[in-house]
């Protein structure tokens, strides 16, 4: 079974918290055992598990990848979003999750983060879900 999602980004560089709309997906499938894999099928955003709790968290997290990997180095490909190819290499672009009991199993404190770094855009998601 495959899913999509599309989202609308607003800034050029976000960390959007999808948990909610990742869990109502894949537990509304009834799938009672398996796994589900989360793919962003694009070179400048990426996706990850983090904690949710604190937002402060997604602002260490924005800033670090800002300053570490800054917009206005002297990248070897000019694109003009050099910086964003980078950033999601680093974070990645999938994700796999256990679903036991019809529940998607994440830890008290994480969330699923799309991770924006050259919007805005509109963006896809694809989700696989495997039975099993």
């Amino acid at each position: 079974m495959l899913i999509e999602i599309k989202i609308n980004t607003k800034l050029r560089e976000d960390l959007l918290d999808i948990t909610n709309l990742v869990l109502e997906k894949i537990e509304g499938t009834g799938i009672k055992s398996g796994l589900a894999i989360i793919f962003v099928p694009h070179t400048t955003a990426a996706i990850l598990i983090n904690e949710n709790a604190d937002p402060m968290v997604k602002k260490d997290i924005l800033e670090y990848y800002k300053r570490n990997v800054p917009l206005d180095y002297s990248y070897h490909h000019l694109e003009g979003n050099s910086d964003a190819h980078i950033k999601s290499t680093l974070i990645g672009n999938s994700l796999t999750l256990i679903i036991e009991n019809s529940r998607v199993l994440l830890g008290s404190w994480q969330g699923i983060f799309f991770c924006e770094f050259d919007g805005p855009r509109t963006r896809k998601i694809y989700i696989k879900i495997i039975q099993g």
